[in-house]
């Protein structure tokens, strides 16, 4: 997961992220083709005309290597129908909606993203939508598509569908029977002087405690806005249950609250033997605790004397082309041969990443591999990650103060309260 060496085909550059010849409307001419672009940006050059083609691709850099080979197999397969200049620049996926709509017109041709963006991204205009939409919507499993579309029209390719969170556990502790209640988890963990991880400070996360309790939370009509009765007095969960259920774990010696990259640290270093995490983690686990490494469905947590399944968000990554690239037919085209059938499997080889292709999917390889199992298992209590821009900074204080447990003694209500005030407050000025 943490290689740093970078292997690219000779005519494949790596490009730092302020490369220039990235994707703009205002350098639409190449040696032997125009582009004009329609009014909505999409391109109307068309594959084949020859040319030099040159395209640069945002991508993290754990992924370039890969990257490489899939560039590789277009070239070949497209030999002969242009010249490709094709650059790979170095840009983490949670940062594509905000680098795309600062400045689109220099933004690379081809980016990845993770769900939760792509309703900002078309927007704004930034994506170009996908010509072939029947043929990728019948190649991937129904998820994914949902997860790439607004309404009907499918606005990027499906590449994963495995960007969610589950449980890992070191076998060397933990029964297939502990692993259902986080109770016994953090029983375990204690009485071996060990940790049970989980990230607090993110809402990603967090939304694991509230998803399966009743309560109401979603994003508004506007796209921008969330609506949320998390600190409701009624039912038989209430807010001030969930907040009571986290600082009784939080007081548990056996749990602590740290971010990834320190919870694979954790696991290496012997201290850690179950954690909250996702599949992009899987490889230096499973080196880590070898036929020991354990992944299963997220485990029950008690809240008002219940034993609450805790859910979680599902997530999807894909390729998005921008909208205005000066060679979008073929940034197009590019982008469904990184997502295809034989690319997936070659991902998941690599990489060990979910694949959204049902074809990929099926394999007996992918099968055998117990995070993607695990993320599947868990899909069946999660939900798709649609939420308004003010959702994620409200948590940051929220779960670093109850992991600490609650240190100012400020009553549970108000702690509530002023959580969902954060999550629901307006974006307008």
């Amino acid at each position: 997961m943490k290689k740093r060496g970078v292997v690219l085909a000779a005519a494949v550059t790596l490009c730092s992220m302020l490369t220039t010849g990235c994707a703009g409307a205002a350098e639409t001419e190449t040696a032997a083709d125009t582009v004009v672009l329609s009014e909505d940006g999409q391109g109307t050059e068309t594959p084949g005309e020859g040319g030099v083609v040159s395209l640069t691709i945002w991508a993290e850099e754990t992924s370039h290597e890969v990257l490489g080979k899939m560039i590789d197999s277009f070239k070949q397969e497209y030999a002969g129908q242009a010249e490709f200049d094709i650059q790979i620049a170095v840009s983490a996926d949670a940062e594509t909606k905000s680098r795309v709509l600062g400045d689109i017109h220099n933004s690379a041709d081809i980016f990845f993203l993770a769900d939760d963006q792509l309703s900002s991204l078309a927007a704004g205009g930034a994506l170009a939508k996908v010509p072939n939409a029947d043929e990728i919507k019948a190649a991937n499993v129904e998820g994914s598509v949902e997860a790439a579309s607004i309404g009907d029209t499918l606005y990027a390719y499906p590449m994963s569908a495995d960007n969610g969170y589950f449980l890992y556990y070191d076998k060397t502790y933990f029964t297939e029977e502990d692993v259902k209640s986080l109770d016994r988890i953090l029983e375990v963990a204690a009485e071996n002087e060990k940790k049970f991880s989980m990230e607090w400070d993110s809402g990603w996360y967090l939304y694991t405690f509230f998803g399966n309790t009743g309560l109401e939370f979603g994003i508004n009509d506007d796209g921008v806005t969330n609506h949320c009765n998390w600190n409701t007095t009624q039912g038989e969960i209430t807010g001030v249950d969930i907040v009571n259920a986290m600082l009784d774990i939080a007081a548990n010696p056996g749990f602590v609250n740290l971010p990834d990259s320190e919870f694979v640290a954790g696991v290496q270093d012997g201290t850690i033997i179950a954690g909250v995490s996702g599949v992009w983690n899987a490889m230096e686990i499973r080196e880590a605790w070898g036929n020991d490494y354990g992944a299963v469905k997220l485990p029950t947590y008690t809240c008002a004397e219940k034993q609450i399944q805790m859910s979680s968000f599902v997530g999807y990554k894909m390729v998005g082309v921008n909208a205005y690239s000066a060679h979008v037919d073929w940034a197009l085209t590019f982008a469904d041969w990184i997502t295809n059938e034989q690319n997936q499997i070659l991902r998941f080889e690599e990489r060990n990443q979910g694949p959204s292709n049902i074809k990929a999917a099926a394999s007996d390889e992918v099968g055998k591999v117990p995070a993607i199992q695990a993320v599947i298992a868990q899909s069946e209590y999660g939900v798709l990650q649609r939420v308004g821009n003010n959702y994620w900074t409200p948590f940051v204080e929220f779960g670093e103060n109850l992991a600490a447990g609650n240190p100012s003694g400020t009553d549970p209500q108000e702690i509530i309260d002023t959580l969902v005030a954060g999550i629901t407050a307006s974006t307008v000025n």
